[in-house]
């Protein structure tokens, strides 16, 4: 990560104390045109109580529009769900505003619905689980008509992708409210930005290009005392089956603002990337992705990605025109530095234009927008557009692993689910990924196995 100082995340709400979580689904019930409850109160479930659950949580009760308490959670780990809870208790903005008690406090893979039912129609759950179990979890709220907040990326390969597509058409017939966490979507600075670039004053759009090189993302082998399952589930960025592995859950925001400029998602992929120095490391991930997206015009979006300690890091987005150079982002996902440059280097001597508007955080601007459409009963439902990114995002990764160019409609259309029964899991399952003899599971080669799988 970039040492340029930046606002405050989700992620790092819970920095020393948390991680991630997860969960499963199914029911009925639908929503009425506007929120149940006689006083007004949007009751919140948390389901997945890491860091990012945690910190979306505290981001819903700080919304200044109208009354908004947290009720129920829900987590695979109970020493997690109960540090979430004290975190956010222990500070007085929101000791008020967390009401769960003993028996709202649910652990296990179906403790998501237990979490759930704690709702009623027109409420608000909060995925913050690992990817692989958004789309059961979002099934169930659909049936229960509750609003959704659910956390980036929403799927990791097509067979996903097109569950989250069809349950984005069932949410807007129930009339629901759907944030997706791509939050830059939500940053003041790069709508103006964007809207510059489609008024024409960096010309047209002829190379985008996108880092996220920082440090190491490895996984060393299961400790003693923890089931394959929850080894994995805990340490999900490993495992592709999980979360699409570090590709998908790191780049996805660089690769989503890019297409943001764009406003297009690109029709192919190829990419290179490898493993190195791994020691006894046994995670699935790559240590370096170089990916290039070409969009339907002939533009392309060059994204490069690396977790390699002691190499140099850098964390940006830049939009080339034929008229000039767009900053998107520098230094992590921070509010206010977009930049409009003259020619195509960006030399703060030579700026055309700049966001002088205070920075906002987006991380809080996404829910207080999310909150206002409840509250006004208009439509809003990010859940396409967040499937895309996500099948973009999936896009790249495949190509890097099996050494293929991958289209739009390839991805879209693969048979290939990592996990097809994450919504049966249970404490006492199987993972849907096994290590071999000495301990390490099953990591692309590109080239040799180019089967759509990776």
């Amino acid at each position: 990560m970039s040492s340029t100082k930046r606002s405050s995340t989700r992620r790092e709400f819970l920095k020393n104390t948390g991680q991630i979580a997860t969960a499963s689904a199914l029911a009925g019930v639908v929503v009425p045109r506007v929120h149940a409850a006689e006083d007004n109160t949007i009751q919140l479930a948390l389901i997945g109580c890491g860091g990012r659950g945690t910190g979306a949580a505290a981001n819903a009760m700080s919304v200044n529009n109208g009354s908004i308490k947290l009720v129920a959670m829900a987590d695979v780990f109970p020493k997690r769900l109960e540090r979430s809870r004290k975190a956010l208790v222990k500070r007085e903005k929101y000791a008020k505003l967390v009401d769960v008690p003993s028996d709202r406090r649910f652990v296990g893979f179906d403790a998501y619905q237990k979490a759930m039912d704690c709702l009623r129609p027109g409420d608000m759950a909060i995925f913050a689980t690992p990817p692989a179990f958004r789309w059961s979890h979002f099934d169930y709220a659909v049936r229960k008509g509750l609003n959704v907040f659910m956390e980036k990326p929403v799927t990791v390969d097509g067979p996903t992708t097109r569950k989250m597509l069809a349950l984005a058409e069932q949410a807007d017939k129930k009339n629901l409210k759907v944030g997706v966490g791509l939050m830059c979507r939500h940053s003041r600075d790069r709508w103006e930005l964007r809207d510059r670039i489609k008024a024409g004053e960096i010309g047209d759009i002829i190379t985008m290009r996108a880092y996220r090189m920082g440090g190491s993302s490895f996984a060393g082998s299961k400790p003693e005392g923890i089931s394959e399952l929850l080894y994995q589930v805990k340490r999900f960025h490993s495992f592709l089956w999980a979360s699409g592995g570090c590709y998908s859950d790191f780049y996805i925001h660089n690769i989503d603002e890019c297409c943001m400029m764009k406003d297009a998602w690109p029709v192919q992929a190829q990419a290179l990337g490898g493993r190195h120095y791994r020691g006894d490391s046994v995670d699935q991930n790559f240590d370096n992705y170089s990916v290039e997206y070409t969009f339907a015009d002939g533009t392309k979006l060059f994204l490069d990605g690396r977790t390699m300690s002691g190499c140099h890091e850098r964390f940006a987005s830049y939009a080339h025109g034929t008229k000039g150079l767009a900053l998107i982002s520098i230094g992590g996902h921070s509010t206010g530095k977009c930049r409009i440059f003259q020619g195509q280097t960006p030399d703060n001597a030579k700026t055309a234009w700049k966001f002088s508007q205070p920075a906002k955080n987006h991380y809080q601007l996404e829910w207080d927008d999310l909150i206002e459409a409840i509250r006004q009963d208009t439509p809003y439902n990010e859940t396409k557009r967040g499937a895309e990114a996500s099948l973009v995002t999936s896009m790249g990764r495949m190509a890097a692993h099996t050494g293929q160019i991958i289209t739009y409609d390839e991805m879209l259309n693969c048979e290939h689910e990592f996990a097809p029964d994450v919504d049966k899991l249970t404490m006492d399952s199987p993972a849907p990924l096994l290590a071999d003899a000495s301990g390490k599971y099953p990591v692309p080669q590109p080239g040799i196995v180019t089967k759509r799988e990776y």
